[in-house]
């Protein structure tokens, strides 16, 4: 899988948080025919990682999104941002620009016109106060 089908299997994955009580299913191995072992195994690590961090990834998106509460947040929208934001803060190995262009072409793909514009700001305003 590329970066980019990587990413988005992710973001599938943290978009369900909000349906499930207790826990996410992990990536279900007849889910992508395309998806390798060790792929399956890094969306998995990634996904753990951005539960563990969802606190802390939460109130950094409440205060770079000037007054929107993640509650008021989309679905779509709430997910892609805490991959960003994840990916930011947490992760070395993605450059910040790639991780907000990243959101934003999955913004493109998944939410309304506007949403592409809303994430691009949002990230853009945490990059800034880093």
């Amino acid at each position: 899988m590329t970066r980019h089908e990587l990413r988005e299997s992710i973001f599938k994955n943290i978009f369900q948080l909000p349906f499930y009580e207790d826990d996410i299913p992990e990536l279900d191995a007849e889910e992508d025919m395309d998806c390798s072992e060790e792929d399956r195994q890094y969306i998995n690590t990634k996904v753990a990682l951005i539960k563990e961090n969802i606190k802390d990834i939460d109130e950094t998106i409440e205060k770079c999104s000037k007054g929107w509460k993640t509650k008021r947040l989309g679905k779509a929208e709430l997910a892609i941002l805490r991959v960003a934001v994840y990916e930011i803060k947490y992760d070395a190995d993605i450059p910040d620009k790639v991780a907000v262009n990243e959101a934003v072409e999955l913004a493109k793909a998944y939410c309304d016109e506007k949403a592409p514009a809303f994430i691009n700001g949002v990230l853009s305003g945490l990059l800034k106060s880093e």
